[in-house]
């Protein structure tokens, strides 16, 4: 067992299935020693999906949870890309996280630190990338966040 797939275990998280596109793209790409993955969204392992306006409906604490929930997934995506070896991780570079937010909102950082926290736990030091943490006036489907990731791999 690797040491993420160990960490994983010790925190008792199972990865969801590997989402599924939803348009003409591809879940992720690689080019050298980066992997570059699409965004997603708050998908739970059953399909289901969390919705609503952070700020408004959805509270910072829950829209937090959702973004755990995005960096599961996104963490998916980096096993499968990786031939389902998550220690060719060398590095989360760049995390780019989008909050479906009301206009006044100002607390997206903490929403994005659901995902980043995540990889520091799976990851340690590894795991804290560069970031962004900005707010949209909507995003596909109503999904409360988006993130995407850039990742360092070992080759």
């Amino acid at each position: 067992m690797s040491s993420a797939s160990a960490r994983l275990k010790a925190l008792n998280l199972d990865l969801p299935p590997l989402p599924a596109p939803i348009g003409n793209y591809g879940s992720f790409r690689i080019g050298g020693d980066t992997l570059y993955t699409s965004g997603v969204g708050p998908r739970h392992n059953d399909g289901r999906i969390e919705t609503g306006k952070v700020g408004g409906d959805v509270s910072v604490a829950d829209a937090a949870g959702h973004a755990r929930l995005c960096g599961l997934n996104l963490l998916s995506i980096m096993q499968h890309a990786l031939d389902g070896d998550l220690d060719r991780v060398a590095g989360v570079l760049k995390v780019f996280g989008m909050v479906n937010a009301v206009p006044d909102f100002m607390e997206h950082p903490k929403v994005i630190d659901g995902c980043t926290d995540l990889f520091v736990d799976v990851f340690g030091e590894a795991g804290r990338p560069a970031r962004s943490a900005v707010g949209m006036g909507s995003l596909p489907r109503s999904i409360t966040v988006e993130i995407e990731a850039i990742v360092l791999i070992k080759r």
